[in-house]
């Protein structure tokens, strides 16, 4: 559905339930370069569930025009805005990569309208190397390729899958391909400068569950650990040979332990 936030519009998808302003909602927060389809399962789960479910194109990504946010900071009070927008007094936030940041910001900030928060792939500080935010920059291709490889385990580069003729690795370079040039490394440029939120983590007062992967290399599980120990309360779930697209690589595992937060 489109959300008109002041003069701009943005796209949500709603798992194919209607909005219904009685329900709970979720908000379901995307990485770098990425869009709301990293969220399909999840989000159809929660929507028959009794939950309003809002999978964000942040802006400049699937559906929603820029021009692109480039702070943490910025991009949650943009969550907070679309809340508004939508006369919801508060939601449960669910982020990946950077929109974990994104969602942990906004919990740190606005503890008052966060229900529940689940962080996937997610570390602080979430260090991005020069040569991809490099590659990133002048929009050269294999920016791409790396997010692919890094953000992958070996055997979801290998197709080790449930769902036959999946192509993990070929879609998510698919789904890189189709953002916008300087999309991708504004992201990345904005997770890398968000170095101070563990200064603000002990604000989260609401069930927080940190979600992440033994094999993934680009925010390694003990690389969350400060994290996981500064917020209040927090559970971690750690799953076994999976990679930072965990979505992608283990969708059961992902939704069970969003079900045990949410």
């Amino acid at each position: 559905m489109d959300v008109k936030i002041g003069n701009a519009t943005a796209f949500a998808a709603t798992g194919g339930r209607s909005f219904d302003k009685a329900q709970p909602t979720i908000v379901f927060i995307h990485g770098a370069g990425l869009d709301r389809s990293v969220w399909s399962l999840q989000t159809r789960y929660f929507a028959y569930h009794g939950y309003n479910v809002l999978a964000i194109d942040m802006p400049g990504h699937g559906r929603t025009p820029g021009p692109v946010l480039r702070s943490i900071p910025e991009m949650a009070d943009w969550i907070m805005a679309m809340l508004d927008a939508l006369d919801i007094d508060a939601a449960a936030l669910v982020g990946h990569s950077l929109g974990s940041l994104v969602a942990f910001d906004a919990a740190a900030r606005y503890p008052n309208r966060v229900t529940a928060l689940a962080l996937l792939g997610i570390s602080i500080p979430m260090g991005v190397t020069d040569l991809l935010l490099n590659a990133a920059k002048e929009n050269d291709h294999s920016a791409f390729d790396m997010v692919t490889l890094w953000g992958h385990s070996q055997d979801g580069q290998n197709g080790a899958n449930k769902a036959p003729g999946l192509w993990m690795t070929g879609g998510s370079v698919s789904l890189l391909e189709r953002s916008a040039p300087g999309i991708l490394h504004a992201g990345l440029n904005a997770a890398n400068e968000y170095l101070d939120g563990l200064e603000l983590a002990g604000n989260i007062t609401c069930p927080t569950l940190l979600v992440l992967g033994t094999r993934d290399a680009m925010t390694p599980a003990k690389a969350a650990k400060p994290l996981a120990d500064s917020i209040p309360g927090a559970r971690t779930i750690i799953l076994s040979g999976c990679g930072h697209m965990m979505m992608a690589e283990q969708p059961d595992e992902v939704l069970d332990a969003l079900i045990s937060v949410l």
